[in-house]
């Protein structure tokens, strides 16, 4: 008795909340010139057109326009699948960028800017915006990708015995009061996948895929995710797999 008495206000004040903050959200939305991520897109934007014009992203030398949407994909001179993010840093690296330095911390601190690769990657994502996720999936490489995304989603590991299943596989679960999306159905993932890279009001900056996803490697406890890896590129060929036929809204707001 006493914990449906204790449970009953805390699930009244959760929903409260979660109506504010969906709130938040439209209001956001209704005013897309109000998200400070579209400064990171318009920067992007500019590093692309001075240094990447002939990076090819699926399209052809210097295309971005719906390029997004069929990331991650296999590129054949690299001969690995390769997501957004991954894909610009391989063209970086052929204009002299120091991939060393960037890989010791590829990733902003709170409250400071996305770093080059993701800003390039947020403008990519933008010019997507309002299209599907039709990544390809026919390449034995591609299969392979998506099927080990599907093994490391599901994988227990690290000293909670925790896999991406223990915060993403129960509707209505939450961590305090954040919900926490159903990513193992393809209705939920369609949802929410298009809306990374996102900018994040509690870090104050863009966090984009691999930032998102080496975030909750971080929160399980587990090994240190390495941008750009065979992993994470997995972990994003899954999750796109999961969405495709979503619609994409970056780069979006979050909380």
């Amino acid at each position: 008795m006493c914990a449906a008495l204790v449970s009953a206000p805390l699930a009244l004040a959760q929903d409260a909340t979660e109506a504010a903050l969906e709130k938040y959200r439209r209001m956001l939305k209704d005013d897309p010139w109000s998200n400070p991520g579209l400064l990171d897109a318009d920067r992007g934007e500019e590093l692309w057109k001075t240094k990447l014009t002939a990076c090819d992203l699926g399209k052809g030398p210097g295309k971005v326009e719906g390029a997004f949407a069929e990331l991650p994909r296999f590129f054949a001179d690299a001969d690995r699948v390769m997501d957004a993010e991954t894909r610009i840093l391989w063209c970086l690296e052929k204009t002299g960028f120091n991939v060393a330095a960037f890989l010791r911390s590829p990733h902003p601190a709170g409250g400071q800017p996305v770093k080059e690769v993701g800003a390039i990657a947020t403008y990519v994502a933008s010019k997507s915006s309002g299209m599907k996720f039709a990544a390809p999936t026919a390449h034995p490489k591609e299969k392979e990708a998506v099927a080990l995304g599907d093994a490391l989603f599901n994988r227990r590991a690290g000293p909670f015995d925790f896999s991406c299943t223990t915060c993403h596989a129960s509707d209505g679960a939450r961590i305090r009061l954040q919900g926490l999306p159903l990513l193992i159905e393809p209705a939920a993932a369609r949802k929410v996948i298009g809306e990374w890279p996102g900018y994040r009001v509690s870090n104050a900056h863009v966090m984009t895929m691999q930032h998102r996803l080496l975030d909750c490697y971080w929160q399980m406890r587990q090994d240190r995710l390495v941008f750009g890896s065979d992993a994470s590129v997995a972990l994003t060929s899954y999750l796109v797999a999961n969405a495709k036929g979503g619609e994409i809204s970056a780069p979006s707001i979050k909380r």
